[in-house]
């Protein structure tokens, strides 16, 4: 199949990248620099160019506190740049899948089971609001679509160009004694190289619509802290603290399990527990 991959440096547009190739897709890579998902002109010239069958967006607008401050940005890039992707898809006939997240979640609060893609959305911050704007976007404009929801990616692109959660704790538990983290949001975070592997089995089905993909499990981020201090030896305390000490900008969702067995349904990819996809990321080399 000929994809292109817009976002094609970042964490999972990387991972992409080399699982595709591996299952011979012909692909072209595009970075901010090659295409404006804002700029209706430039996605035609980069489109009109790769003529791909299928094209997967994983650009995006990230900074979830700065977004509050900002939300025209936000919405700019995680809701109008999906709009005018979802446009030229229908009018080329192309397929498109869309990354999301699973802030388009929260208002629940704590709550349980996980979320299915039946459940109502209710984001609480800008960030999720945008992004829920453009799934909208995507499921209303484009008929052949995946949007795929996710949550806290962490891949290799991050060891060497902007970083993650995964590293920035490596980096801050070499650092200082003690680490104060939270230990009241409930969410699962992802290895960009697992949700690669479960995307590019979803695409070679012709099962479009709206998916959950995460590693399996849960845990907050003071435990995912812990988990990686402890498989790296690091020897550093951690300060468990709720959300309201740490006074971010952006409320976060306190609860965003996502259910993931409608994917696991239609690929037959069942994603690892998080502790064992954390492990293969940190004994990678690459």
């Amino acid at each position: 199949m000929q994809i292109t991959i817009i976002g094609a440096q970042g964490q999972l547009g990387q991972d992409l990248m080399s699982s595709l190739a591996a299952d011979g897709h012909q692909l072209t890579g595009l970075t901010h620099q090659q295409v404006s998902i804002e700029d209706a002109t430039s996605i035609a010239a980069a489109l009109d160019q790769s003529s791909p069958e299928l094209v997967i967006n994983t650009a995006a607008y990230n900074k979830v506190d700065q977004a509050e401050s900002e939300p025209e940005i936000a919405f700019v890039i995680n809701a109008l740049g999906p709009r005018l992707l979802a446009q030229y898809c229908h009018q080329h006939n192309r397929r498109l899948l869309h990354v999301s997240t699973d802030y388009v979640f929260g208002l629940e609060g704590l709550r349980e089971p996980a979320y299915k893609e039946t459940d109502a959305p209710g984001p609480i911050s800008v960030y999720g609001q945008s992004k829920l704007a453009g799934e909208y976007f995507v499921r209303s404009i484009c008929p052949q679509h995946y949007v795929v929801r996710t949550c806290g990616l962490y891949g290799k692109a991050g060891k060497t160009r902007n970083g993650n959660f995964v590293e920035t704790m490596l980096r801050l538990g070499k650092e200082r004694d003690e680490l104060s983290l939270i230990n009241d949001q409930h969410c699962t975070p992802t290895s960009t190289r697992d949700l690669s592997t479960a995307i590019s089995r979803l695409i070679t089905t012709d099962q479009f619509g709206l998916y959950h993909a995460t590693s399996s499990g849960q845990t907050t981020w003071c435990e995912f802290a812990q988990t990686i201090f402890e498989l790296t030896g690091i020897n550093v305390q951690t300060k468990p603290i709720p959300t309201e000490e740490y006074q971010a900008a952006a409320e976060r969702p306190r609860y965003s399990l996502l259910d993931c067995s409608k994917l696991e349904k239609v690929t037959g990819y069942a994603f690892p527990h998080w502790k064992q996809a954390l492990s293969t990321y940190l004994e990678s080399t690459e």
